[in-house]
Order: structure tokens, then C-alpha cells, then sequence
């Protein structure tokens, strides 16, 4: 059974990776060697190029958002539920005025309606529960609490 699913992530959460940033990420077991590779060959290059990295805007760098991609890939990849001989998609959708849609497009190996609706909502309990470790957000429209905190 196919999944495909996207969550929004709030732009305004989306930043380049900073030093610290990439020191925890390195602690995270299904990216830690992703981390390493990356940034290993985006200093090389930068390196090679002579860029300036006085700024953020120089170079090639690395991004929460799209280390959240790999980590979401690499969680996704240790799942046994998972088929991975069919389509195994993690990406970015067109960025719309709800935020930035994460898609996940994944097949499940078992067919049966109530395992497979489990094992779709295990994925996105995890991956709403971890995104904040990526200093990421989900959007969400204000609801009645958003606006009673404005006025307190």
C-alpha cells in the first residue's frame, strides 16, 4: 500500500546549519555519518573554490531542512515494514502559504488496512516528535490559544 503524505514546515524555521547546530546533528546515530560526509565535502569544495565564509550566503553550506530530509530518509530506510524495491521518497514540495510540504512517498509491505494506517501514523508521530531537534517547526494557523496569549 502506497503512503504519501506531506507535513508544512514553517519557513520562518528554516536556517543554515551553524557549527553547534552540526555538532548535535552529529549525535543523531542515523546521520551521523551523513554528517560527517557532507560536511567534509562542502568544506573541500568551498575550500577549493577559496570561498570567502565570512558569510552565510557564500559557499555552499549545509541547511536544517535539508538535514532533516536525510534524517527522515535514514529512519525511514531502517523500517522492516517499509518496502524499499518500490518507489522511497523523501522531498520538498512547491512551497505554498501553509509553509514548506515535506512529502513522504513509501510503500508498505503489508496490505492490510489496519496495519498499514499503524504504520503510517508511527512515521509521522516520530517525525512530528523529532522536528524540533532540527530547530524546525511545523505550521499550523493560529488557533483560539495563539490569539488568548496575545492578549494576556
Amino acid at each position: 500500500r502506497r503512503i504519501k503524505r506531506s507535513i508544512s514546515i514553517d519557513m520562518n524555521t528554516i536556517q543554515f546549519c551553524t557549527e553547534d547546530m552540526l555538532n548535535r546533528f552529529a549525535k543523531i546515530q542515523y546521520i551521523s555519518d551523513y554528517i560527517q560526509k557532507t560536511k567534509t565535502v562542502i568544506q573541500e569544495k568551498n575550500k577549493l573554490e577559496k570561498i570567502d565564509d565570512s558569510s552565510y550566503a557564500n559557499g555552499r553550506r549545509m541547511t536544517n531542512i535539508g538535514t532533516f530530509r536525510a534524517y527522515v530518509e535514514a529512519y525511514l530506510s531502517d523500517m522492516p515494514e517499509l518496502n524499499r524495491e518500490m518507489t522511497f521518497l523523501v522531498r520538498q514540495l512547491a512551497p505554498n502559504e501553509h509553509g514548506l510540504p515535506i512529502e513522504i512517498y513509501v510503500f508498505s509491505k503489508d496490505k492490510s488496512w489496519n496495519n498499514y494506517e499503524d504504520i503510517q501514523a508511527n512515521i509521522f508521530d516520530h517525525i512530528l516528535a523529532v522536528l524540533p531537534e532540527f530547530d524546525l517547526r511545523i505550521f499550523q494557523n493560529p488557533s483560539g490559544r495563539d490569539f488568548s496569549k496575545l492578549v494576556a
